[in-house]
């Protein structure tokens, strides 16, 4: 993707790789046995959302109105 058609992190197919993850992850914990739903689950959720969480954070703070500051 050229550059200039990215208006949004939405845009970056780091972003799109990333929540195919986190809809992967969601569908693969959803067959854990109740045992793992606490602890592994959990974690494994925070983290594959952390990712397009940190993305987005890092996007926005390399976007223009910043560095004209």
């Amino acid at each position: 993707m050229e550059e200039r058609n990215i208006k949004s992190f939405e845009d970056l197919n780091s972003w799109k790789q990333s929540r195919q993850l986190r809809i992967a992850i969601s569908q693969l914990i959803k067959t854990f046995p109740d045992h793992e739903k606490y602890d592994l689950v959990s974690q494994m959720r925070r983290s594959s959302r952390s990712v397009t969480y940190n993305i987005a954070e890092g996007y926005g703070r390399f976007n223009f109105k910043e560095n004209a500051q």
